[in-house]
């Protein structure tokens, strides 16, 4: 550095400054959308086993998943990288209601886009939050009017959870959650998501209490004899646990119980919901409202990520109707994005344009009486065909109960180490065969789970049938044969 000193009156002195500004920063080596789109199946194996989860990509490998790419998806297909058309019965876990890419959804978004609207309005009111949350509620039965939007469903159930947990009050902190219950990984919900794999060492909440599903019994002794219990957490069809139902008298006496007990019950119908039970909510079937329940998958229509928590007004007021409590769970960043609700809105509406609900209910309805002769066809390998709507399940019997007479005894002390091999057998054969997707069930690995879109007609069904049919005609032995010999290839 220069510097003149002592310069003369009226005189500026001379610096040469060092440099403000670093040099530019260098851009690493990303990788483009473009290149994305062109990758191949390797390159983007080698990015799932190095970036994502090493672990999931062995059991792609097992089901022959890993094989495929998709390019695109519409309607009720997935299209792979051959042109290869995949009729899509897993859904998405239930998230995709409208099937993939429906044209009305993709113009609302594309419109909101082109008029450049906001998305992120946090510090004003947002007409589209507003909006969607107003058409949540009219959809809602009963005084259930309050909404809380967020991105997914563990977040929808853990506002949910939160907010039954303060309007019970501090002398009233305990939980009741069901046997094999899933409300998500987040660290709150997994108290009350009954699986050893999801809570691994987790320490979780203290306050829940357990009791087997749809045993009304066992929660009336809860209730008597527990001052303490104030929230009551179900699925109202369980998706985890393999399809499971509660009689419509077990829900009309919880409704009964937690009104004398003062519990309030907290519906979970995140999967159930959203019409794909063949009524908007599956509580519906049974006449009864709960005090607080949560929507995600489909409410964001295939195209955003979506979840709400749904109130009674009183339960949200007692939680968080001051000033001074109003902000203590408040929407976060992203929940209420302008173009997530406008998608949301555009969806609900489509819903009832297109009769989704009441397809979901008579296609539904035929897709369980095929699947239940499939069961009257082969007895010895399909348990059980359970369901509603486009919620189902179809249970295989252990492996060794599915084998010749001879050979049951050697295998049937195999049987738990077995579970769900059938299942991934059947799942992987019908891609790889008779391009067709489904998916399965967390506790009970012997169920095949069934959630097709919404848009799903009885042609879609003939063909997805008639390929299980076709699978299952070819024998246990067979299958097994087939299914070793797609490993080595």
């Amino acid at each position: 550095m220069t510097v003149i000193a002592k310069p003369e009156p009226g005189v500026r002195a001379l610096v040469d400054a060092p440099a403000l500004l670093p040099a530019a920063i260098a851009k690493p080596e990303l990788i483009s959308v473009e290149q994305a789109k062109a990758m191949d199946v390797a390159r983007i194996t080698d990015l799932f086993k190095a970036h994502l989860n090493p672990g999931q990509l062995h059991f792609m490998k097992l089901l022959g998943f890993h094989k495929v790419k998709i390019e695109r998806a519409e309607g009720m297909f997935y299209i792979d990288q051959n042109g290869r058309e995949i009729l899509d019965f897993f859904g998405g876990f239930g998230s995709l209601a409208f099937g993939h890419n429906h044209p009305r959804i993709l113009d609302a978004r594309r419109r909101f886009q082109e008029e450049k609207r906001q998305e992120i309005a946090i510090a004003f009111m947002s007409q589209y939050a507003a909006a969607l949350a107003h058409n949540i509620a009219t959809c809602s039965p009963g005084d259930l009017d309050m909404v809380f939007l967020g991105s997914s469903g563990s977040e929808a159930m853990e506002a949910a959870v939160k907010l039954a947990e303060r309007a019970a009050g501090p002398k009233r902190p305990k939980v009741v959650y069901a046997e094999n219950s899933f409300h998500g990984k987040t660290k709150g919900v997994l108290a009350i998501t009954d699986g050893q794999l999801y809570r691994a060492e987790f320490k979780v909440a203290d306050n829940a209490v357990r009791v087997p599903f749809a045993d009304i019994d066992a929660v009336e002794h809860l209730f008597k004899c527990d001052p303490e219990i104030g929230v009551i957490v179900l699925e109202t069809i369980q998706g985890g646990g393999g399809i499971i139902q509660a009689p419509a008298q077990y829900w009309q006496k919880l409704r009964a119980l937690c009104d004398q007990y003062g519990v309030l019950w907290v519906a979970d119908e995140v999967q159930c919901g959203y019409g794909r039970s063949g009524r908007f909510y599956a509580f519906e079937h049974y006449g009864v409202v709960p005090d607080v329940t949560a929507l995600a998958k489909s409410l964001g229509g295939g195209k955003a990520a979506v979840g709400a928590m749904i109130a009674k007004r009183d339960v949200y007021m007692k939680a968080y109707g001051t000033p001074k409590t109003a902000m203590i769970h408040a929407m976060a960043t992203f929940g209420g994005m302008g173009e997530a609700c406008v998608t949301a809105i555009e969806a609900l509406n489509v819903l009832y344009d297109e009769g989704l609900i009441d397809n979901a209910a008579s296609t539904g309805d035929y897709l369980l009486q095929r699947l239940q002769a499939l069961k009257a066809k082969y007895p010895k390998i399909v348990k059980d065909v359970r369901g509603k709507g486009f919620m189902i399940g179809l249970e295989f019997h252990d492996f060794s109960q599915t084998l010749p007479m001879v050979l049951r005894p050697v295998v049937s002390v195999l049987d738990d180490k077995l579970k769900g091999s059938l299942s991934g057998f059947v799942g992987s054969l019908l891609l790889r065969d008779y391009d067709v997707l489904v998916a399965f069930t967390e506790y009970n690995r012997n169920v095949i789970r069934l959630e097709p879109p919404l848009i799903c007609q009885r042609e879609h069904v003939d063909r997805f049938v008639d390929a299980f049919d076709s699978l299952l005609s070819r024998g246990i032995v067979a299958i097994v044969k087939d299914f070793v010999k797609s490993q080595v290839r």
